[in-house]
């Protein structure tokens, strides 16, 4: 049996049990919202501009290239390190809004961008707030 569904405008056939179909579009579906989501979190120009001088007062950097921003942490040690980047999984995982990072060591380096719109959002801009009061903690 054959069975068709539409994702996104397109229609798509598959050779399906109804269990795997169910999958399938609760898949499609959560991508979906997960875009629509993004997109309620976009900033306006002002917002924006805002956003980066103030980050850019707090050690920040723009990448344009990936419409995203960088940081740099230091700690004294390993285990300051670790216990920052623990602070801010926990705040992420809570935000279901995840950072690419890097660390060695003392060394943490933290990326910001929202993946699924490829763009920085005020979800960034809230992380990296965070982030911020997490390294002074």
């Amino acid at each position: 049996m054959s069975s068709f569904l539409f994702i996104r405008g397109r229609l798509v056939s598959w050779l399906l049990q109804p269990v795997y179909c169910k999958e399938v579009i609760s898949c499609a579906l959560s991508k979906h919202y997960s875009r629509m989501t993004s997109e309620a979190h976009l900033l306006t120009a002002e917002e924006r501009t805002q956003a980066i001088q103030e980050l850019q007062a707090l050690g920040w950097a723009e990448i344009t290239a990936r419409d995203a921003i960088y940081k740099e942490f230091v700690f004294k040690t390993f285990n300051q390190a670790f216990g920052f980047m623990t602070r801010v999984a926990l705040q992420a995982e809570k935000m279901n809004h995840h950072p690419e990072w890097f660390n060695v060591y003392n060394k943490v380096q933290i990326t910001l961008t929202t993946h699924d719109c490829r763009k920085l959002t005020k979800k960034d801009v809230k992380l990296a707030q965070f982030i911020e009061k997490a390294t002074n903690s």
